[in-house]
Parts: C-alpha cells; sequence; structure tokens
C-alpha cells in the first residue's frame, strides 16, 4: 500500500513525487515513456538548447557590429548534425539527473502504462498497486485539427508537430507555422536565425493574444524586421503534402513550404483514467485551485487541468498537489502570480494583469515603463529592443499587480516581479530598490520611479507641464 501513487513523470509528476517523499510518503512513480516529459525531452529544454545555437550564429554573423572582424564570413556555417548531438547530450544529462533525484529520494519507479482502476486501485504491467492518494499528471498531446489531408500529410511527414519540428534531419528552406502562439513564436524566431524563410499563418487578427497589448505591438513589429511574414485572418481548408488551401481575409490562397508546423493548441491525455468519471471542463480536468479532482484523494496537476499549460506552473501545482495530499491541508495556486515566458530575440517575460484585463474588471490603475533604448546595459550589448511596464493598483496603495517585460533576459527579469507581487509589492518598493548598474534589472527600478512621477533617466514631461 503506497500513500501516494503519481502517474506520468513530467515537470509536474516527478516534482510531485520528489516533494511527496520527502514528506515522508511511500510514493511510487509511473512512466510510460521518458522521465522529465515533454518538457525535457521535446519541449522546453532542446528549444532552447537549439535556440542558444541559432543565438551564437547572429551574434557571430554580427560581430563586426562591435569591432570583431571575420574576414571572410563565409566560412560561417552550421553543423546541423553537431547542433543536433548538443542538443540530445543536453536532454540526456537532465532526464538522467531527474531519474537519480528520484531515486535518491526513494520513489519507487514504475516503467509502463498506469491505468486506474477505481478510487485507490492502479494497474500497470499486469500488477495492481493500492494507494491512498493518485496524483495525475498524465500531460497532453499536440492538438490537430479534422482538416481534409492532414493526417495523410502528417503521415508523410510534410506536417509536423513541436515534436518533429525538433529532430529534423536537415535545416528546411521554408517553414509555415500555423498559430501565433507562444510555441509558434519561439520555433519561428529559431528557424528564422538559421537561414529558414518562415511565415506564420493566424486565425485572429492578433498573435500573443493572451499577451499585453505593448508586447503584442513591439513583438509583431520585431519579428516582421527580423524577415518573418505574418498573415492574419487565415484560414485553411485543406492540406496536401506541403501545400495549404484555404483563404485571407475572405479571399483564397495557396501557400507551400518544405515544412508545416500545426501549434494551435494542446489536448488533455485522459487514457487510463476512464474508470473514474472524473468531472470535466470542456476538454480538461476538473480541479479546484488546491489541485483536487471531483473524487476527494485524487489530484490532478499540469496540463490535464487546463489552467496554465507551463512547465513551472505544473511543479508548482505538483507540489502544492504533494502537500495537500501528505500533510492534509489544501493549500490554494494564485494562477495571477504564474508567471509566462516566451524564449524569443528579444525574449518576453509576463505576469499577473494586462492592461486590458485591469480596465475590464474595473481596477483603477497606475502605470509606468520605462524603454531599454535608455539604459546604459542594454546600450552597450546592442540590444534595445523592448521595455518594462509596471502596473499597480492605486487603491491597494500602488501594488504592483502586472508585470510585462521585453528584453534579452527577460525571463530571468521575471522572477524579481513574482517575488514583488508574492510580498505585495509596491511602486515605492522597487523604486527604493538599489538596482546595481550597469545592468538591464535597472529598467524596472526606472519604470517603478515612472509610474510615481517620472524615470530619473529619461525625460518625460508632466501632464501639467
Amino acid at each position: 500500500m503506497y500513500d501516494i501513487i503519481v502517474i506520468g513523470a513530467g515537470p509536474g509528476g516527478y516534482v510531485a513525487a520528489i516533494k511527496a517523499a520527502q514528506l515522508g510518503a511511500n510514493v511510487a512513480l509511473i512512466e510510460k515513456e521518458a522521465y522529465g516529459g515533454v518538457c525535457l525531452n521535446w519541449g522546453c529544454i532542446p528549444t532552447k538548447t537549439l535556440l542558444k545555437s541559432a543565438k551564437v550564429y547572429q551574434e557571430l554573423l554580427h560581430a563586426e557590429d562591435f569591432g570583431v572582424i571575420l574576414d571572410d564570413k563565409t566560412k560561417i556555417h552550421l553543423d546541423w548534425t553537431a547542433i543536433q548531438k548538443r542538443k540530445n547530450q543536453v536532454v540526456k544529462q537532465l532526464t538522467g539527473g531527474v531519474r537519480t533525484l528520484l531515486k535518491k529520494n526513494g520513489v519507487t519507479l514504475y516503467k509502463g502504462f498506469g491505468e486506474v482502476l477505481g478510487k485507490g486501485t492502479v494497474r500497470v504491467n499486469e500488477e495492481t498497486l493500492e494507494t491512498k492518494n493518485i496524483i495525475l499528471a498524465l500531460g497532453s498531446h499536440t492538438y490537430l485539427p479534422e482538416i481534409p489531408g492532414l493526417k495523410e500529410s502528417y503521415d508523410a511527414g510534410y506536417v509536423t508537430t513541436s515534436r518533429e519540428l525538433l529532430d529534423l534531419k536537415e535545416i528546411p528552406k521554408s517553414l509555415i507555422i500555423i498559430g501565433g502562439g507562444v510555441v509558434g513564436i519561439e520555433f519561428a524566431t529559431l528557424y528564422q536565425s538559421i537561414g529558414t524563410q518562415v511565415t506564420i499563418l493566424q486565425h485572429s487578427d492578433q498573435i500573443l493574444s493572451k499577451q499585453d497589448y505593448d508586447v503584442r505591438v513591439l513583438m509583431e513589429k520585431t519579428l516582421k524586421a527580423s524577415g518573418i511574414t505574418i498573415i492574419y485572418h487565415t484560414k485553411i481548408h485543406a492540406v496536401n503534402q506541403n501545400t495549404l488551401t484555404g483563404e485571407t481575409s475572405g479571399d483564397s490562397a495557396t501557400f507551400s513550404a518544405d515544412k508545416i508546423l500545426f501549434s494551435i493548441g494542446r489536448k488533455a491525455n485522459t487514457k487510463g483514467i476512464e474508470a473514474l468519471d472524473l468531472k470535466m471542463e470542456h476538454d480538461k480536468i476538473f480541479v479546484s485551485d488546491a489541485m483536487e479532482t471531483s473524487i476527494p484523494t485524487i489530484y490532478a496537476i499540469g496540463d490535464m487541468n487546463g489552467k496554465a499549460m507551463l512547465a513551472h506552473v505544473a511543479s508548482a501545482e505538483g507540489i502544492i498537489a504533494a502537500e495537500n495530499a501528505v500533510l492534509g491541508t489544501s493549500r490554494p495556486l494564485n494562477y495571477r502570480k504564474a508567471p509566462a515566458c516566451i524564449y524569443s530575440f528579444p525574449e518576453v517575460g509576463s505576469v499577473g494583469y494586462t492592461e486590458e484585463e485591469a480596465k475590464k474588471e474595473g481596477i483603477s490603475i497606475r502605470i509606468g515603463t520605462f524603454p531599454l533604448a535608455a539604459n546604459g546595459k542594454a546600450l552597450a550589448e546592442g540590444n534595445t529592443t523592448g521595455f518594462v511596464k509596471l502596473i499597480a493598483d492605486t487603491e491597494s496603495y500602488d501594488e504592483i499587480i502586472g508585470i510585462h517585460i521585453v528584453a534579452p533576459n527577460a525571463t530571468d527579469m521575471i522572477a524579481q516581479a513574482v517575488t514583488t507581487m508574492e510580498l505585495e509589492g509596491t511602486l515605492q518598493d522597487l523604486a527604493h530598490a538599489i538596482h546595481p548598474h550597469p545592468t538591464i534589472s535597472e529598467a524596472v527600478m526606472e519604470a517603478a520611479h515612472g509610474g510615481i512621477d517620472r524615470p530619473i533617466h529619461l525625460y518625460k514631461k508632466k501632464e501639467r507641464d
């Protein structure tokens, strides 16, 4: 009899298993494929490894901007095989580390498909296990819509999901990306940076729809300036190998490319838990903010519950589920304080309310912004595209309720924002906090000064001036 059985060893499941074991529980973890899940094996880690190679390549191509002269740029080339090898080595090291951590924490590992037979019974490899609690961390899969010819084109290798696009044998000369969400933008950045002609086809009138308006505007401008084509109001009617037919703004249109990436969302994996008959919200598992499903003692974390399909959120949910299951508590997760990151060039980091959301909810806000073009470190490094935007609630002593950053290291900088919000920090707190100079993080302090009055290193007339 186990205290907890975790099904799925992605960033939510393996973290939940380790935390539960650290709290003294007898824990089993079931995984049918690879430890680390999609994130470590076919998502977060491999994409960032490839993006690093792309960034190094771009820096070499623009070395002369920094006084480093390469006499023959034609000799700079990409060894795609070596790049893929490095990516695979990084993934292997991390996934091996996860397995070691699980074993050292005393987690019992089962390799196979876990099927839940009832509230406290799980079957794996013809073996039946009994448990007091179950944490479901089955993850999700890429959604492919019912479009004529799509399945056949996918089976033939012309259409890919993000998983296949990470393991291409050679760099495609052209790539069409269906969907301008986070995954689509990251792959667009990656392949454009290494020489692929990239076109993004977006169904609506905007990319990155969940981001703040100012972020969307700047990112669209930056992506287009890099050579990426973005076409809005596009509908796909049929796919024939590497050719799409449909319409754009009501007019018939045909598009072709070496590879076509469909990146329009993911669906929760629910195979193996049918016997539970859990309450659903659309196509996701319903959970409370404490991660408990409609059946007590059964929790669902990560992409399965669909609250925020992000690896770090899955890990946070895993810790909460483990603590609540072992300790009998009901600690909730505040998703307003869960950051989102985009690993483009430049990066995007955001947390909390967007300006539009705050206004829609009738919150009285004060906004402070600061452009990277006025930041010394950004100027020195030649990375002046971006800004910091702070949103504060004026009726709560200027408490920070949203921060949006576009910067070369925005995905690291956003951690300061999350900490500030967790501590209910205000504009005044950020303005008073001494930031090291020269750093891009100074832009956060400057934006705080701007929200209170005016930035120090950017002249801005006051309305009464």
